[in-house]
């Protein structure tokens, strides 16, 4: 095997390369490799500075996060160490940087004494996306760099910037074009530097940047104040600010110290280890049973959707944003140019908020083609999605047309949120190229895709699909057929729960505040008003009642005309379109129904509302998962998450499950079974692992 680091030298200049493929992820061995590296250039009386640069697509994508667990980052040299190596060589270091420096792959060259990067590099600290601070310095150097409010915006918010922006702050001392070269470019920055005669400059030394937020210690209370409501419920963001305000009121070291203890802190914190699930969550939905790196894949150079009414037009967007053209098909003209209106207020929407630039909107625009000729949208499409409404004789209809009209090899998706898709495969002659692509509402905007995988889905097709998922930005998790699939029949278990509570005693004020403290976004009730009570009402006519009882409230509200916010009335009423406000008339309704089914209305804790509308989800999940309708736990995770915003700090569904202990979870499901009855039966799996101490994490459908 090779070694991880490589030492050589150009002129004068010993050029250390990180070399651990794929991502140069700083473990203990490439620690090691770059100890020594340096070391034989310090010993070298020839060389007289360094470039510290990365082999292969990136200089590095950070810590290795394995190693947290492990023990393995405390092992010396720990990357503080090698950054104290770094900062206090009498020799100057410059660092090369290409592709990704993230992390501790960016506080390495924070501790440089020069920066360079390739155009289009991008560099940052995201260590609070999976709970913790930077831990090797990186709250305390970077605003010695750029400045406190730079360095607050990079490090609370997690999310990289590229050279170009990098270079307008400071972080970089030169940005290397395309054609130019690199490596050439620090050895000169290097050979300056040298040139000089100076002792390399230290950057804890670097205080200048401080002044402006010693001189005005409110910015940090400030900034707590305009994180607030994105960052509610989690730890990191605000340990970041602490963190940031440690390098401007403590020496160096203190400050070094406070940072390293409260990155101690976070990093053995249930959020930590939830956020870290998530980490890995997202990179094993894409591992799916029958696809390897050698399954075949069909191209993805057009697409075509069936329907321009909200769906429709969302998943066109998302084909357009990410550079792929698309033709959009409606039955009528009337339609299609109220759809294409729609999907045109969007993008405006989006460039006056200034988060799109005119230019990049009329290019997106460019690429959707409108037309009613369904032979001329699909000719020439790679994959077509049906958006139509959910009635299985239309998609059935819909896909023996498509069976005729389109080329071999091309992928034929529905975008049914519930219906059989192998009954709509079972109508082409082509069952291994036909999946569902269940987009959320707004298609646009919700990053979960549900790829829904039926009996005869080739690997072709579904590797295809999960390759589209991430071209157009969507976290893809595979998933089975069912009715509902795992999203929406999970969902159903937890908003029924939510309904019996009103029967019960509880109000729709109270529900959802227990949810919304809990973590999600919004509670069920107001998510109900947002999708709106005529559109649910529509879904239960069409589908009939549900099997077992359910709560009829939200049918009366429908027959009152109250369909939530786009009536300004709905579980709750809306003076200014949007914010909730309790309603007595919604009080009186739920009190005569309780009294119409004959039940004593009692005070209901917000404990109770919490583990009623929870548990019974976590429940069903454990069916899904026994089923095999997902593969694993996390994928389950990953619905919660990306569909329904379940608290990200949590870790979804299964995995809170699994901390609270599912002993604990059975036996309050067996207590709500034997009072309640109606669909509250504990799982077979949920029992199974309750009794042997297992965990849904460690169990694999098999």
């Amino acid at each position: 095997m090779s070694e991880p680091a490589r030492f050589e030298r150009i002129d004068d200049v010993g050029v250390v390369t990180l070399d651990n493929p794929p991502v140069n992820a700083l473990s203990l061995e490439l620690r090691s490799a770059v100890r020594d590296a340096f070391a034989e250039g310090m010993d070298d009386p020839d060389v007289e500075a360094f470039v510290l640069t990365g082999g292969g697509r990136m200089f590095s994508a950070g810590a290795d996060i394995t190693e947290f667990a492990s023990g393995r980052s405390n092992e010396p040299p720990t990357l503080r160490d090698l950054i104290d190596l770094i900062e206090d060589s009498p020799k100057p270091v410059v660092a090369a940087m290409h592709g990704n420096a993230m992390g501790g792959g960016l506080e390495l060259p924070l501790a440089c004494h020069g920066r360079v990067a390739t155009e289009g590099t991008r560099v940052g600290l995201p260590e609070v996306n999976i709970g913790i601070v930077p831990g090797a310095g990186g709250t305390q150097r970077l605003p010695r760099i750029i400045g406190v409010q730079a360095a607050l915006d990079i490090i609370v918010s997690g999310k990289p910037i590229t050279a170009e922006k990098a270079l307008g702050v400071g972080l970089v001392d030169e940005v290397v074009g395309e054609g130019g070269d690199l490596i050439a470019t620090a050895v000169k920055l290097a050979k300056k530097l040298v040139a000089s005669g100076e002792a390399p400059p230290k950057t804890r030394d670097r205080d200048a940047h401080l002044a402006e937020a010693e001189a005005n210690p409110s910015v940090f209370d400030d900034y707590r104040k305009s994180i607030a409501r994105r960052a509610r419920g989690f730890d990191a963001p605000f340990a970041c600010i602490d963190c940031v305000q440690a390098s401007v009121e403590k020496p160096f070291e203190e400050g070094l110290a406070f940072e390293r203890d409260t990155f101690q802190k976070l990093r053995t914190s249930d959020q930590a280890s939830a956020l870290r699930h998530v980490f890995f969550a997202e990179r094993q939905a894409s591992k799916v049973r029958g696809i390897d790196s050698d399954t075949a894949e069909y191209p993805l150079r057009r697409g075509a959707v069936l329907g321009c009414g909200t769906m429709g037009g969302g998943i066109a967007m998302c084909f357009a944003n990410a550079g792929i053209p698309v033709a959009v098909r409606e039955h009528d003209q009337a339609a299609l140019d109220r759809g294409m209106e729609i999907i045109r207020k969007n993008y405006a929407a989006t460039v006056s908020k200034g988060r799109m630039k005119q230019a990049v909107m009329d290019a997106c625009m460019a690429r959707i083609t409108p037309t009613l000729d369904m032979e001329a949208a699909v000719e020439d499409a790679d994959i077509v999605i049906e958006a139509v409404f959910e009635n299985m004789e239309l998609k059935k209809e819909i896909f023996t047309e498509l069976d005729r009209l389109c080329d071999a090899n091309t992928v034929l998706a529905t975008n049914t949120s519930s219906l059989d898709v192998n009954e709509i495969a079972s109508v082409t002659g082509r069952p291994g190229d036909v999946l569902g692509l269940h987009f959320f509402s707004p298609a646009n905007v919700m990053k979960l895709l549900e790829i829904v995988r039926g009996e005869k889905t080739s690997p072709e097709a579904l590797a295809t699909a999960l390759t589209l998922s991430k071209r157009i930005g969507k976290v893809g998790v595979v998933v089975g057929v069912c009715d509902s699939f795992a999203a929406n029949r999970s969902l159903y278990a937890y908003t029924r729960q939510a309904g019996f509570l009103l029967e019960e005693g509880a109000l729709p004020e109270q529900v959802d505040r227990v949810i919304v403290e809990f973590g999600f976004p919004m509670g069920p009730f107001a998510v109900g008003d947002l999708a709106g009570v005529d559109v649910g009402y529509k879904i239960r006519q069409h589908r009939g009642r549900p099997e077992g009882r359910y709560s009829d409230i939200a049918d009366k509200l429908y027959e009152m005309g109250r369909y939530g916010q786009k009536t300004s009335a709905g579980w709750f009423r809306y003076e200014d379109g949007r914010t909730p406000i309790p309603d007595p008339v919604v009080t009186d309704l739920i009190i005569e129904s309780s009294k119409e089914l004959g039940i004593e209305r009692r005070e209901i804790s917000d404990e109770e509302i919490l583990r009623r509308c929870m548990y019974p989800m976590i429940n069903e999940g454990a069916k899904i998962l026994e089923e095999g309708i997902v593969q694993r736990a996390s994928d389950f995770d990953l619905v919660w998450l990306y569909g329904y915003g379940f608290p990200r700090y949590r870790g979804g569904p299964m995995f809170w499950a699994d901390q609270l202990g599912l002993d604990h979870v059975y036996e309050v499901m067996q207590g709500y079974y034997e009072e309640h009855h109606d669909w509250l039966e504990p799982a077979p799996l949920l029992e199974k692992l309750a009794k042997e101490g297992g965990t849904f994490g460690e169990w694999a459908s098999k």
